[in-house]
């Protein structure tokens, strides 16, 4: 009787199909347990539509722009990143809890595929990510925000934000198989002054010498002038090279997160070990 030999490219594809169907499978189930908590839901798109109200309707009429232009529309993109970077303290979180608490390790023993697993995550994380964007949109053509530059190129800034999450995403991912659950409530330390020294809030122009080249080489301040230059929103220029080329940067500095931090989580999660 002859063996059946199975062609390296059948394999191949029943891998990258293997893994597909663990991903969904991974991100549903996180998706279901987000669903299941509806205070947390509340509070996760309560939290930025408090702060484009305080930011922009409280603190908005006694701030600058610097080179001119409406607050409100400043505000709206570095509020969109903000939103971005923060929901990565959660995403930490949550991939901490499950390794401590043993949801992983029962992963591990299944027949699953490690890189499956592991990408659920980062799927889950976008469709909330998507939500999150669309009610601070919302909320801010309520207050009068808008773009000027066509249908297109908004999708494509909103495609930007959520490019960086992605990357960032896989940061958390890292992290969070990385430390325990009380180390990973101190993320949120860190996070903060991400968002802060950025140009989210405030132009970098206006900042003193050493802060604004720290702004303008965040990851996250790339991003949001790119968004801000693709909405048609004021804020746009700098005469650094990290500010002529922020749509160029909001496209590399994720693709450098995602290159290191993709593999590194793979990795640690084939040999964790708590």
């Amino acid at each position: 009787m002859s063996n059946t030999v199975v062609a390296p490219q059948a394999r191949g594809l029943s891998a990258v199909r293997f893994a597909l169907v663990d991903s969904w499978v991974v991100a549903k189930r996180d998706l279901i347990h987000w669903l299941r908590e509806p205070v947390r839901v509340f509070a996760n798109l309560a939290y930025p539509i408090i702060s484009v109200l305080i930011f922009g309707l409280v603190f908005g009429s006694a701030m600058n722009v610097f080179g001119g232009g409406d607050y409100i529309e400043f505000l709206m993109p570095g509020m969109f990143g903000q939103t971005i970077a923060f929901g990565v303290g959660t995403t930490l979180m949550m991939v901490s809890m499950d390794a401590d608490r043993g949801v992983t390790d029962r992963f591990r023993a299944s027949p699953m595929s490690q890189t499956g697993v592991v990408a659920g995550r980062s799927i889950a994380d976008l469709v909330n990510s998507s939500l999150e964007l669309l009610v601070l949109a919302l909320c801010g053509l309520v207050i009068g925000w808008s773009f000027h530059d066509g249908f297109m190129n908004a999708m494509l800034a909103f495609a930007l934000f959520l490019w960086l999450r992605f990357s960032l995403v896989w940061i958390g991912i890292y992290l969070g198989l990385l430390v325990k659950p009380e180390a990973a409530q101190a993320s949120w330390m860190f996070l903060f002054p991400l968002t802060m020294f950025a140009n989210t809030f405030v132009s970098p122009e206006l900042m003193p010498g050493w802060l604004r080249a720290v702004s303008e080489w965040n990851p996250l301040s790339s991003t949001v002038a790119a968004a801000r230059e693709l909405f048609g929103n004021p804020g746009v220029g700098g005469d650094s090279w990290a500010a002529q080329n922020s749509l160029l940067l909001a496209v590399l500095w994720p693709a450098v997160f995602v290159a290191i931090f993709w593999p590194l989580s793979v990795l640690k999660y084939r040999n964790l070990s708590r």
